[in-house]
């Protein structure tokens, strides 16, 4: 995805072009409501996220400039404004989700999914494909080539994931939390143990190996 984040705390706005940019997306960076009223309307984006207390312009005047404008990208509102009435005033004005600092990168990047899923159409997507993997998301049964593969309930959730994010690459911290539930590092090497039980069974008697460790940043499957 290409990103924009309109953020001007330079720790939050680090953080976050981070996680994205080791999560497979472009992100561009405005420090204030100004400059990134210019980059969202000069540059197509997939998704933004923005503050609502930002310098020059406030968030929510840039979303109802954007709005009017017919500029109809996705907008997640990022705020330690947190109250009933704040989120209510965020969607009124044209945002499209609402989420209160602080937060988990994980659900930030569970609410950008979603959004640009809406976006596209294609919220109803039920089989996944990566290259000559098939993965069936309502029969559970996944198939290379047309082989069926026998995949135990973990494994289903690692390799849904992988799917759902081919091509990018995802890092330890995202399947911690995404495929274990972990919001912490457990010191074990039960993600090189899966990973390397989901290569056996979906690379191993086929020439083109999809699932590829990244050194030092994590993994991805693509062809």
């Amino acid at each position: 995805m290409q990103l924009l984040v309109i953020e001007d705390d330079a720790k939050t706005a680090a953080y976050l072009c981070k996680g994205l940019k080791e999560s497979g997306h472009n992100v561009d960076h405005a420090g204030d409501g100004k400059d990134g009223l210019f980059m969202a309307m000069e540059n197509e984006y997939d998704a933004i996220v923005i503050d609502r207390m930002l310098p020059e312009l406030d968030g929510l005047s840039v979303i109802r400039t954007l709005r009017a404008a017919k500029k109809s990208t996705p907008v997640l509102v990022l705020s330690a404004l947190g109250e009933v009435d704040d989120r209510v005033k965020g969607l009124k004005a044209g945002s499209d989700d609402y989420l209160v600092k602080p937060f988990a990168f994980s659900e930030l990047m569970a609410r950008l999914e979603a959004l640009t899923r809406r976006s596209e159409g294609d919220g109803s997507q039920t089989v996944l494909r990566v290259a000559d993997l098939e993965m069936d998301l309502l029969s559970r049964e996944v198939r290379r080539a047309g082989i069926p593969v026998e995949l135990q309930p973990r494994e289903f959730r690692l390799l849904e994931y992988l799917m759902r994010h081919a091509g990018q690459v995802v890092t330890r911290t995202m399947l911690l939390e995404n495929v274990w539930d972990y919001h912490f590092d457990p010191q074990t090497n039960v993600i090189d143990v899966h990973i390397s039980r989901l290569r056996g069974k979906i690379d191993r008697d086929f020439d083109q190996p999809l699932l590829q460790t990244i050194r030092g940043a994590g993994y991805c499957l693509r062809a």
